[in-house]
């Protein structure tokens, strides 16, 4: 029985600094959407510019999230755990006092990002490897669910900071929070690793995928200016003209070579494990159908509530002049709905299926973009975006933890560095794709805000169809590799 309990509490222990920790990282990235024009004001920037310093945030996470998932295998949780928090930490102070973007875009987009990507593997591999069946459902769904409310919650606290003091007050209540879980984690007990021969770092890879993303995330930031097809002016650097005029767009050519590269990263992953070596992460990964599935339905949930936020951020501020907190104030309708779904979810995971919670959440993300479109004009009364905004909220509660356990499950606990690293690269890579997406309608000049605003929800709706599509797709019956446990979770 002492033992028992002893157990019980170590494991208690853990869960409340993961959770803060995916708490905080979700934070970042949503309560700078409020804070965008105040931010370009304070900075002598652009909206654009603060688009991109919260595009960079999202990708470099996305970017080095699978390089810092292997860290993890190789080093061990707790620790990557620690230098992650202490990176992100110094990333707050630096973003806090930041005289100019160049040096916000240092703290916030590189070393906050670079401090998620450490820290956030370890939190889903240690939830892991330390919970098994329906508890393991339930701490996934309190460490998803804290992401998603950090999320659903940035843009009014964010708001109400940014008003009330300053939008560096945000940072200061991250770092004040990071040290709240550095000093928490420091309770956190992992099981030793078992010795193996010591293995070499996948650099090729990793550079070859983090220069992937960087690239087409990079292309789509062009659109705003030069088009999704065809190049509407010369695309120039300094004096000479690469793209001229009337060609493709840098999209199609920026975001091409990124596929390649991404292609070529696949490739030499699998070289690796051919020639007996470590590889960053094993090709057997994305042989998957039950979390490629289950990774779609990721990608899309971060890109449509990341997207959302940025948009109605920037149309409250710029078009309808609502101050930070009145901006937060009306997204909060989404938090509520978030925290009323989420708080259900494992009562909910204990009476359906996964797929059946995934599929029930973009039904209702798609009726809430449906409603939003139809309730809202250029002169409509801003209360028209509540019911929208609501159902959204309810659906994203249900249906995030559902993924991230979807997902995580259709692997044993030997590939869980892997899947993780994976799992939160494509989620954050929803991010940056969303703020780009949207970023680059809204403000674009060739439609009127409220036009632009929209064709922008108008986009958002239709990626949720494609998602609800995934989400359909999902296989009743798993691959090889789930055992009979994690069948019941698909099933």
């Amino acid at each position: 029985m002492a033992t028992a309990t002893k157990s019980s509490g170590r494991l208690g222990s853990l869960i409340l600094p993961l959770a803060l920790a995916q708490f905080v990282c979700s934070y970042a990235g949503s309560a700078m959407n409020v804070a965008t024009t105040d931010i370009a004001h304070d900075l002598s920037t652009t909206v654009a510019g603060v688009q991109l310093t919260i595009t960079l945030f999202t990708l470099t996470m996305a970017a080095l999230m699978i390089p810092g998932s292997k860290l993890t295998d190789m080093s061990g949780r707790k620790k990557i755990f620690l230098i992650g928090l202490s990176v992100y930490g110094v990333g707050s102070l630096i973003a806090l006092l930041a005289p100019v973007l160049g040096v916000m875009i240092f703290g916030y987009s590189l070393l906050e990002g670079l401090g998620t990507a450490l820290l956030i593997p370890p939190v889903y591999i240690m939830v892991t490897a330390a919970y098994t069946g329906l508890t393991r459902a339930r701490n996934y769904g309190i460490v998803a669910g804290a992401g998603g409310i950090g999320s659903a919650m940035g843009p009014l606290v964010g708001g109400a900071i940014t008003t009330a003091v300053s939008w560096r007050g945000s940072f200061l209540l991250q770092f004040a929070i990071v040290m709240l879980i550095i000093f928490l984690g420091r309770k956190i007990v992992e099981p030793k690793k078992e010795k193996g021969p010591k293995v070499s770092f996948d650099f090729g890879s990793a550079i070859l995928s983090g220069l992937g993303l960087l690239l087409i995330i990079l292309g789509l930031q062009t659109t705003a200016s030069y088009g999704w097809i065809i190049c509407a002016k010369d695309f120039s650097i300094g004096n000479v003209v690469l793209i001229p005029q009337g060609s493709v767009s840098p999209l199609i050519v920026i975001a091409g070579i990124g596929i390649l590269l991404n292609i070529g990263f696949y490739f030499s992953v699998r070289h690796r494990e051919r020639v007996g070596k470590e590889p960053l992460i094993h090709s057997k990964i994305f042989h998957n159908r039950l979390s490629n599935t289950g990774l779609v339905t990721q990608i899309v949930q971060w890109l449509v509530i990341q997207g959302l936020f940025f948009t109605v951020s920037v149309y409250l501020q710029t078009y309808r002049h609502f101050s930070a907190v009145e901006a937060g104030l009306t997204l909060t309708a989404t938090t509520i709905g978030l925290i009323i779904s989420a708080s259900l979810a494992a009562r909910l995971a204990s009476r359906r299926s996964q797929r059946q919670l995934i599929r029930a959440g973009f039904i209702l993300t798609v009726i809430g973009l449906a409603l939003g479109l139809a309730l809202t004009r250029y002169d409509s009364p801003v209360i028209n975006l509540l019911p929208g905004l609501f159902i959204i909220g309810l659906g994203m509660g249900i249906m995030l933890t559902s993924s991230v356990n979807l997902v995580q499950s259709a692997f044993g606990d030997k590939d869980q560095a892997d899947i993780s690293g994976l799992s939160r690269s494509v989620s954050n890579l929803g991010s940056s794709i969303g703020v780009s997406l949207v970023g680059s309608i809204i403000i674009s000049a060739l439609l009127p805000l409220a036009q632009s605003y929209g064709l922008a929800i108008a986009v958002l709706l239709g990626v949720s169809i494609v998602g609800l599509f995934a989400a359909i797709l999902i296989p009743k019956t798993p691959s090889k590799e789930i055992t009979p446990e994690q069948e019941k979770i698909s099933a």
